[in-house]
């Protein structure tokens, strides 16, 4: 069976989830990350051979082409989720959550150009940016806030390995290499 493009990564019994995982210096601290989401083509899906044309149209256009995919893994998984794992740029800190992936009704969004050229999907209710879409690439963006609960742990730093503790692991032979000169 086919996986709806960023939304059926891992797969076990009739369960699928999405992984993400997001660069953030302090994710501890960070309330708010963005997830690639994939590429949604307007063009292809719905013939709007120019996005700035008319925003709105294509905004809800870049909503139906993601509601499609849920609604294709909804159809074929009984949890259909996301986890998603921020990490610190040192590998040394990390924040986990888990969220359900869900439709988006297209009327509780407005849409609006930014400095980018970039399309970005604010609610309705509290005018807060919840999507990003780049015509150039297609690339759908979903703005997601971290949960309170969202699990935050640290690893310690494991020892450098030296080239004469790899050797030595592995019981180096120097007759293992034989130098040919030519």
């Amino acid at each position: 069976m086919d996986s709806p493009v960023g939304i059926a990564d891992v797969v076990f019994e009739k369960m699928a989830w999405s992984m993400k995982t997001v660069k953030n210096s302090t994710p501890f601290n960070c309330k708010n990350i963005r997830l690639i989401s994939g590429r949604c083509s307007p063009d292809y899906s719905y013939g709007i051979t120019d996005p700035h044309d008319d925003i709105q149209k294509t905004g809800r256009a870049v909503l139906g082409i993601w509601n499609e995919r849920v609604n294709i893994a909804q159809d074929n998984y009984s949890t259909v989720r996301t986890s998603v794992l921020v990490r610190s740029n040192d590998l040394l800190s990390y924040c986990l959550f888990e969220e359900e992936n869900h439709r988006y009704r297209t009327n509780d969004y407005y849409w609006e150009v930014n400095a980018n050229g970039n399309l970005i999907g604010k609610s309705l209710e509290t005018n807060e940016v919840c999507f990003t879409w780049q015509p150039h690439g297609s690339q759908f963006t979903i703005h997601t806030k971290v949960p309170e609960n969202a699990v935050r742990f640290e690893i310690q730093q494991p020892p450098l390995l030296t080239k004469e503790n790899i050797l030595d692991t592995i019981h180096f032979d120097k007759s293992w290499v034989r130098i040919i000169q030519y």
